[in-house]
């Protein structure tokens, strides 16, 4: 009698997708319980780790005072968020899509509904925190605005998946190193910690259906999921950092954002960002031949 693989289970998607649903109901948050939303910030600790901060390096950065700096930290995060709480929006959409084909009895169709729920409360929770810090509304440009209204309408199949990964890891890279740093502000890590525990079972979800659907397709198909990956990936990345920020400082927009593209260690923040899932993409053959110089671009590889 053929027995099955422990491999071979996990390319299954229900499979998969029973062990999510059990994590979901052992370990989820209610951001409204489980957040401090009126713990005063803390007086003279950052939002986020100094030399994560665009501007780190720069001669700009040496004209801040540590207060500015501060300052600044708390609206480039203000930023990811926000940019998160967008890319989400997409994602409940693009996941409503997916699951309306599936059929509702299976574990796969209600671990889709399931995350839908965990995105929404994650949007929320982001809205939250950026209203708590009295932070002007950030967000991507209007023209990414309105393309992704075209991409979350359409957009399927493995390069849907890799781009929420590109999205999901590259911040979670970033948030895993601030949620248990005692030098950051406790609100940040709080709301880093529920995102960080509930998106790891996104990201399994994502990346199986990656592993998954990309061996079946053909050699076309497969460059246009490249294609499409690395475009919307180099959108998201690009965005993170709303240019408005600097102006919180006294640094105009344009020129804030051109040395923070101009920055080395700007450069080298965002290739570890994409540390984890940069590798994992290049294995399933959604990074690679003219589609590279994206992802060089954005300095993620």
């Amino acid at each position: 009698m053929a027995t099955t693989s422990r491999a071979e289970q996990s390319r299954d998607p229900q499979v998969t997708a029973a062990r999510l649903l059990t994590s979901s109901a052992r370990n989820s948050y209610d951001p409204d319980l489980d957040v401090d939303w009126d713990a005063p910030l803390v007086e003279g600790k950052p939002f986020m780790p100094l030399e994560r901060v665009s501007l780190y390096g720069t001669e700009l950065w040496n004209t801040l005072s540590e207060q500015q700096r501060i300052e600044l930290s708390k609206h480039e995060i203000a930023s990811i968020m926000s940019v998160g709480l967008w890319f989400e929006i997409c994602l409940i959409q693009m996941l409503t899509r997916y699951a309306y084909d599936l059929d509702p009895r299976s574990p796969h169709a209600q671990y889709a509904l399931t995350e839908i729920g965990d995105e929404t409360r994650h949007s929320v929770m982001f809205a939250r925190a950026a209203e708590r810090l009295g932070v002007p509304r950030y967000g991507p440009p209007r023209i990414v605005h309105n393309l992704a209204r075209l991409f979350k309408a359409t957009a399927s199949g493995p390069s849907m998946f890799a781009s929420v990964l590109v999205a999901e890891e590259t911040t979670d890279r970033l948030q895993r190193s601030m949620m248990d740093d005692e030098n950051i502000q406790p609100l940040i890590r709080a709301v880093n910690r529920i995102h960080v525990v509930e998106e790891a079972r996104h990201v399994r979800y994502a990346r199986e259906e990656v592993a998954r659907t990309m061996p079946t397709l053909s050699r076309a198909s497969r460059s246009l999921h490249r294609w499409r990956t690395g475009v919307v990936s180099y959108a998201v990345v690009e965005c993170l950092i709303d240019p408005k920020v600097y102006a919180c400082v006294g640094i105009r927009p344009a020129v804030g954002r051109a040395a923070a593209l101009a920055n080395p260690h700007f450069h080298e923040t965002r290739r570890w960002m994409g540390e984890k899932v940069v590798p994992f993409l290049r294995e399933h053959d959604l990074i690679g031949g003219p589609t590279t110089g994206l992802w060089r671009r954005a300095h993620l590889i």
